[in-house]
């Protein structure tokens, strides 16, 4: 074919796509359409979400600076109060809603109207969308609650517009996310009440969403696979395919001979697969094993639509490859041990002209392009990408020792150089799909959990835009907020899928092996720490208590090493009140007394009496950020065996402190004098 030719075709393939009419059935079989997202988006093609994230975070366009950007109070926030109703979103056409989600629906009625109509379209209370009661809310693959977070993936489409208002009392926290179409495009209208054609589309949706494991196109025309088995030895790499294009693989298969766990999360590590494309000097996709197959510390089985790992060990990619004239598919151990290895690569003709089709793109990567702003120093990069193409999803790897909640952080996408982001989120795993931090394991054909230890230690969770995915035509920067440091640690490393046309930048080098499993231990959830041979000051028995109230705080989301990550805090007090706590002493004797204190930004000024006799004072625990104070040298007494009274005196505040007079105690500890 000559080129005048292709360029023709070109031309006219995007002008018929501009101008294309979309039934409910179209935008139905979008839900599970894989080779579609190869397909480079036209302008005017986005992609958006409207929530509740707290409008405090703004861009201040005059200095250009980003103000109060890590606010987070995201539950409530909306556009506008109108005529009694609250607007949650509003969109110019031709569009479709793809996916509605909420931490906390409830009775109050939200309303979805359509086209400039007078009556909505939809018209429920909110919790009413994601109880399974309401068609065409009611598949179940579709319409969902995993871990707390209520979903809808159910296609609500319009041509002109599209208004979303709620009566007070809807509940706290939503999504909504939309993809608008170019200019051209005819969206036929939408009812609850679908015709026998939509329906049976949106079932087909639901029946495959519900089976995931397989290619949702099933056996194409023309279709091949490959198949071999081998021993990879240490520090060598094999060839799972070389292809001749134009082609696209449809499938990768492969089964290993793991070590029991924990150990097979760093053998996972140790195996890294890539793919060129069309010659290309630096590969395309380039990922630990198990990370890239969407999971990561180790082999944790889970379904979703375009990757997984079935129970029977197989892991199974049906992301939609193409590419022009080659394709190589290769997988190196950068281990010390042999690895059994069964692979199989499926690939058939394009359906399309390579030229509309973006190439797929996987890569691992940690702590990778910051944001230029200082003021943004809360954003961590998931990707970094120019040139056009479309986001397609993210695996999520949280190594986090202490435990406690690690994704209050909102998700944020930039897409063709956006100063404000056209998707703001209100917290890591409401993008993920659950809610209220939640460690129960789920698994769906768009969004899983498929480990966490309690929120502490290993934690791996991803999120795929199939029918949400985010276009692009001049460039994409996802972040999502991270609040805790490296040094708590709290780490984060995450692969990133996304389609771009040739010449595009893809700036994620290859990571050394000491860069991939150097950062976290392997074993099981960390072992809490015990401070040795001292009394936890939460199970002091207490005496008497002048104000306030006492109790244990768990302190695992703060830095540092508190024993047991609990202490004994102290609170609603003022100068002038007492806390007396028996202090326990097994034998007489004479005995050196410290204590483990907490110092934060609204505590109080303390001194600390034994038997009424002053030990030590005054004990400053203001600090601008919450850490460990001590352990303290409260001084040198004799003591009979039984209970003594301590007794913990609040004397003032420093002078730049909040004036809470807050108190911490971690532990004590009775050390005898030889």
């Amino acid at each position: 074919m000559s080129k005048a030719l292709v360029i023709l075709g070109i031309v006219l393939a995007s002008s018929v796509a501009s101008g294309e009419t979309l039934t409910y059935a179209d935008l139905a079989g979008r839900l599970t359409d894989l080779e579609r997202l190869a397909v480079l988006p036209e302008p005017g093609e986005t992609c958006a979400q409207w929530s509740s994230y707290d409008r405090a975070s703004q861009f201040d366009a005059g200095p250009g600076r980003y103000v109060h950007w890590d606010a987070n109070g995201d539950g409530g926030c909306v556009i506008r109060e109108e005529d009694g109703m609250l607007v949650l979103a509003e969109m110019t056409g031709p569009g479709c809603i793809w996916r509605i989600w909420s931490a906390r629906p409830e009775k109050g009625r939200v309303k979805i109207f359509l086209d400039g109509a007078e009556a909505p379209a939809v018209d429920l209370p909110f919790a009413s969308y994601f109880d399974g009661n309401n068609p065409p809310f009611n598949r179940p693959a579709l319409v969902h609650t995993t871990a707390s977070g209520c979903n809808a993936y159910v296609p609500i489409p319009y041509q002109k517009s599209c208004k979303v208002v709620a009566e007070p009392g809807w509940g706290a926290y939503y999504h909504f996310t939309y993809s608008t179409f170019p200019e051209g495009t005819k969206v036929l209208g939408f009812t609850r009440e679908l015709d026998a054609g939509a329906a049976a589309a949106l079932d087909a949706a639901d029946k495959a969403l519900s089976a995931c494991g397989m290619d949702p196109a099933a056996e194409r025309p023309g279709q091949r696979r490959l198949t071999q088995a081998m021993i990879l030895e240490p520090g060598k790499s094999a060839t799972l395919a070389k292809l001749e294009g134009p082609r696209a693989i449809t499938g990768i298969r492969i089964k290993v001979d793991l070590p029991p766990s924990p150990a097979d999360g760093e053998a996972l590590r140790e195996l890294a697969i890539a793919i060129h494309w069309d010659g290309e000097a630096e590969p395309s996709v380039w990922a630990p094993l198990g990370d890239f197959f969407g999971t990561a510390a180790g082999a944790n089985a889970y379904r979703s639509l375009p990757l997984g790992l079935t129970d029977d060990g197989w892991w199974y990619c049906y992301w939609y490859m193409p590419f022009a004239q080659a394709a190589d598919v290769v997988l190196t151990n950068d281990g010390a041990e042999a690895r059994d290895i069964t692979c199989e690569v499926t690939h058939a003709p394009l359906t399309r002209p390579i030229e509309s089709l973006g190439r797929f793109h996987a890569k691992w990567h940690r702590d990778t392009f910051p944001p230029p702003e200082p003021e943004r120093a809360i954003d961590w990069s998931m990707l970094h990408t120019t040139g056009r193409g479309r986001y397609c999803g993210v695996m999520l790897h949280v190594w986090n020792r202490k435990g406690g909640w690690w994704g209050e952080g909102d998700e944020k996408f930039f897409v063709d150089g956006e100063r404000f982001p056209s998707t703001f989120g209100t917290g890591s795993e409401d993008y993920f799909g659950y809610a209220w931090c939640n460690p129960a394991l789920f698994q769906h054909a768009y969004h899983n959990q498929t480990i966490s230890m309690g929120n502490k230690g290993h934690v791996s969770v991803n999120r795929w835009h199939i029918s949400d995915n985010v276009p692009f035509q001049t460039a994409f920067d996802g972040y999502i907020e991270k609040y805790f440091p490296n040094v708590r640690p709290t780490l984060f490393a995450c692969t990133a899928y996304w389609y771009l046309a040739p010449g595009g930048s893809d700036p994620y080098k290859a990571a050394t092996l000491n860069e991939r499993v150097s950062y976290c231990p392997w074993s099981g959830p960390p072992p809490t720490f015990v401070a040795k041979d001292v009394i936890e000051a939460e199970t002091i028995r207490l005496l008497k208590r002048t104000a306030g109230m006492s109790h244990q705080q768990n302190m695992s989301a703060f830095e540092g090493e508190w024993s047991r990550d609990t202490q004994m805090w102290w609170v609603d007090a003022k100068p002038g009140d007492c806390v007396d706590l028996a202090l326990p002493v097994e034998a007489a004797g004479r005995y050196t007394i410290a204590a483990c204190f907490t110092k934060a930004r609204d505590y109080g000024i303390i001194r600390v009496l034994l038997d009424g006799r002053e030990l030590n004072g005054p004990i400053d625990l203001y600090n601008e950020s919450v850490q460990l104070y001590g352990p303290i040298d409260l001084g040198t007494s004799d003591l009979t065996a039984g209970d003594h009274v301590l007794t913990i005196e609040i004397t003032g505040a420093n002078r730049k402190a909040i004036r809470a007079y807050m108190v911490g105690i971690d532990y004590l500890k009775l050390t005898p004098v030889e």
